[in-house]
């Protein structure tokens, strides 16, 4: 596969399964009547902020994919990617902000371990991950501030 056509395939399996999860759970009356910190952003926020994710997201795992299909660093990117994909239908779709919390903590260890397996072989690819690292870090602190607050 050409690079060109790696980078396309990669962002659009992120971006695409991001932007279908999301339309497939969309916030609700359910979560409109949920107790929220004072933190929480507005509803419209999240939809930019999770779109340019899911591009750095796609192009980290690219340049991954070019340099081993079946390394630990892929692997490592196709585990998040399922937790990733997972949250917002336990969250949103199951009602169950519990077990998103657990869902969104492992998630989190699995970008923190992405970074720190590509931060000496591929600096930018780990570079990439940082604002998602930052991204989830807070998502993870209001998934568990909704989850105590309900």
């Amino acid at each position: 596969m050409s690079k060109a056509l790696t980078y396309l395939v990669l962002i659009a399996v992120s971006l695409g399964g991001g932007l279908l999860i999301g339309t497939n759970n969309l916030p609700g009356e359910w979560y409109q009547s949920l107790a929220k910190p004072a933190f929480n952003p507005p509803n419209w926020v999240f939809g930019p902020v999770w779109s340019i994710l899911y591009i750095l997201i796609g192009i980290a795992g690219a340049r991954t994919w070019m340099r081993g299909h079946l390394s630990a660093a892929m692997l490592i990117w196709a585990a998040q990617m399922v937790f990733n994909f997972l949250w917002s239908p336990f969250f949103f779709g199951a009602e169950m902000p519990r077990a998103a919390l657990f869902i969104i903590i492992v998630l989190l260890a699995l970008v923190i371990a992405f970074i720190a397996n590509r931060w000496q072989a591929d600096r930018l690819s780990a570079a990439l991950f940082l604002p998602y690292a930052v991204w989830v870090g807070f998502a993870t602190v209001l998934n568990a501030s909704i989850a105590y607050l309900n």
